[in-house]
């Protein structure tokens, strides 16, 4: 099973091979990402990013639709566990 997660192009630029590159926030935390599967995206859009590659764009509703379910997620996961110990 794959898991990706959305996050918020800040900025975009070519590497020294052509490759379109971008800072990606994923809540407070920024990372380097490859944009060459998704070459129409701009900054400001939502991305799916998986090992490092950007996927797929989302628009800002869907992408606040996927944080909600992964809090939800959470929530589960930390009572869960909170049960088992």
């Amino acid at each position: 099973m794959c898991l990706g997660i959305p996050g918020e192009v800040l900025s975009i630029e070519q590497n020294a091979a052509g490759i379109a590159m971008g800072k990606v926030r994923f809540g407070g935390v920024v990372r380097e990402v490859c944009l060459a599967y998704v070459p129409d995206v701009r900054v400001g859009d939502y991305v799916i990013v998986h090992a490092g590659f950007a996927l797929s764009v989302l628009n800002e509703e869907e992408a606040n639709e996927v944080f909600e379910m992964l809090e939800q997620i959470s929530a589960l996961a930390g009572t869960d566990s909170e049960g088992n110990g």
